[in-house]
């Protein structure tokens, strides 16, 4: 009974979630501009969307800093992170709890507070908003992100595991990429997919750190959205949802597949130590 009803709970609480996101792929594919009356199947709100100019240069400008954003986060937050396991204990919860402030502060708050740095450069140098501002502001909300995906593997890796590689014959910079990165890649591509994640959705610290030169999808889609909501806006919803979930599900079945090799070896070698013995 206790399985069923935990089974039950499961369903009803994916159906609240990705029933409204279904709701929305289907309607991008509505006749009518209206969300409330099916009046036959079309294409043209996709056809329209990859006629709107504005549209595919805030598409292209959010790629553009994303892609920036999540790789020089991934590098950054895995430095960050070998560098706090590293570290003695007082000094790594002082640093985890900063790392932490990010990812709690408000997303107004830090965006303002983007803003007023970057407007001070402004005045007193010839720094302009525009890309830099944006990619840096990424920057700063995905790196914790990197550093909490990162951390763990670290923690899960063998400490002797460098040790052994130099004993193999390799020099500290050999043993790091070829025995330590290996171990906790896993963790550095999640960060990485969290980040990219995050920078796609961001709309409130893009919104005080683009500037008026530059518009990324999520400012452009909220001042189209002041009017009307577009049926161009669902069938864009719905390309991104469909992009980011074949990412996760790809990244879902490589991991599994590894595990499987990995427990394969695994029994392997034990089979092979038991008919030694």
């Amino acid at each position: 009974m206790k399985s069923i009803s935990s089974k039950i709970y499961m369903y009803i609480l994916y159906i609240f979630l990705y029933l409204p996101i279904l709701v929305l792929i289907v309607f991008s594919f509505n006749q009518s501009k209206s969300r409330a009356n099916w009046t036959g199947f079309t294409l043209h709100w996709y056809a329209d969307l990859f006629r709107d100019e504005r549209i595919l240069t805030s598409l292209l400008n959010t790629v553009i800093v994303a892609l920036a954003a999540s790789v020089l986060a991934t590098v950054l937050g895995t430095m960050a992170a070998l560098g706090i396991h590293s570290m003695g204990k007082f000094s790594k919860s002082i640093l985890m709890g900063a790392t932490y402030i990010p990812v709690i502060n408000p997303e107004i708050i830090m965006g303002i507070s983007l803003m007023i740095l970057f407007r001070f450069f402004v005045t007193h140098s010839g720094f302009q908003f525009g890309f830099a501002t944006l990619i840096l502001a990424h920057i700063s909300f995905d790196v914790p992100y990197v550093i909490y995906n990162v951390l763990p593997k670290l923690r899960a890796m063998n400490p002797n595991l460098v040790e052994a590689a130099q004993d193999l014959g390799c020099n500290p910079r050999q043993a790091f990429f070829k025995a330590v990165i290996p171990e906790i890649m896993p963790g550095i591509f999640s960060g990485f997919l969290m980040a990219l994640t995050y920078s796609v959705d961001d709309f409130v610290v893009s919104y005080f750190t683009s500037g008026t030169n530059v518009e990324t999808l999520s400012v452009t889609i909220e001042s189209m959205t002041r009017v009307k909501v577009s049926p161009k806006i669902n069938a864009l919803s719905a390309i991104i949802f469909v992009v980011i979930a074949t990412i996760l599900v790809v990244k879902n079945i490589l991991e599994n597949r590894k595990l499987r090799r990995e427990m394969a070896l695994s029994r392997a070698a034990v089979k092979e130590a038991g008919s030694r013995r």
